[in-house]
């Protein structure tokens, strides 16, 4: 109940932030960054839109990829217009082809640019079932195994960056408090609803990716640091909001809950707040491994900070992302226990 007070009213947390916090007012004091380049998904609209936008302002070199190639054009000359010495590039990806993820990895290499910032925000809520062209439910391949393989191939690069600048590099992933939801043995679920719609429910498949993306940076926070690599990962959770993400599902039932939930609802701009403070604040200086709401380190659910299952999904992962039909076979094809 508490909790609840202090989101309502804004309350500021040991950051110096709350929930009423927008994107700007987080990064007013953030270093300058003309000098970082950063890699922004899911940035054509909604909270990674304003993300990008504020980072321009900022002074960041912005690399935008996108599957919707005219929806990025858009997004960038919205932000040109506003900051017109903004540097952005425009490539294509769509996260939820592991062949594709692998295309716009050696595109950018072959741009030569530093890596400073990855950014993992794109999501989607598939409301229909539906299979990627590499065998996997399309929420997990979009949200999780798709980034999951960005960052895989991208990590190099920024630690290339990282040690030639002198400057950390930052990872942010963003999940969502929704990841909760989810209990139960993932990979086997993963499994059911990649062979079969019968057990696909939208809901628990979008809490399943997104706890992915909860253990995927424990796991990962783990790795660089025995890797004494000076890049950090960290997860947010932005917050409720009404993004495109929300409205492809409309209706009298959404409708009335958006009215309900009004209060709880936060601005694009607040929304973004916690992923900019994140990427860029000072205070975040080593700091690896931690989940983030309302622009203060939070606790995540109980599965989301268990190590051995973010060590199993990082193995089931490898498999997937490298000879994914026998990574299928041999991940969810297990037996049901008999109860």
């Amino acid at each position: 109940m508490l909790e609840t007070v202090k989101y309502l009213i804004g309350s500021r947390g040991a950051s110096g932030f709350g929930s009423k916090s927008t994107a700007e007012e987080v990064t007013e004091t953030c270093p300058d960054l003309r000098s970082i380049t950063a890699i922004i998904t899911g940035a054509t609209s909604g909270i990674g839109a304003e993300t990008a936008r504020v980072l321009a302002k900022r002074g960041a070199r912005l690399v935008i990829p996108a599957r919707n190639l005219k929806a990025a054009a858009e997004a960038k000359a919205r932000i040109v217009s506003e900051f017109p010495n903004s540097e952005i590039v425009i490539m294509a990806l769509d996260l939820s082809s592991l062949s594709s993820v692998r295309k716009f990895v050696l595109d950018f290499e072959s741009l030569d640019l530093p890596l400073n910032l990855l950014i993992n925000n794109a999501g989607r809520f598939a409301h229909h079932h539906a299979i990627s062209e590499d065998g996997i439910e399309m929420t997990f391949a979009t949200n999780y195994l798709g980034h999951f393989l960005l960052t895989k191939l991208l990590l190099n690069k920024m630690m290339e960056t990282a040690k030639q600048s002198g400057v950390q590099g930052r990872i942010v992933n963003v999940s969502s408090s929704i990841n909760g939801w989810f209990s139960g043995d993932m990979i086997r679920y993963l499994g059911q609803i990649s062979r079969s719609k019968s057990q696909y429910d939208a809901t628990l498949a979008y809490a399943l990716s997104k706890l992915a993306n909860v253990l995927h940076t424990k796991e990962l926070a783990q790795r660089l640091k025995e890797m004494g690599a000076n890049v950090t990962v960290n997860c947010v959770h932005p917050g409720i909001v009404r993004t495109r993400l929300t409205r492809e599902r409309e209706g009298f039932i959404t409708d009335l809950f958006f009215i309900l939930a009004s209060k709880l609802l936060k601005t694009i701009p607040q929304a973004a707040s916690t992923t900019c403070y994140v990427a860029t604040h000072p205070r975040l200086e080593n700091v690896s491994g931690k989940y983030f709401a309302d622009c203060n380190e939070t606790w995540t659910s109980k599965l989301g900070s268990d190590s051995i299952e973010a060590s199993k999904l990082w193995t089931a992962s490898e498999i997937m992302v490298s000879e994914i039909k026998k990574g299928l076979e041999t991940y969810t094809n297990r037996p049901t226990e008999r109860k």
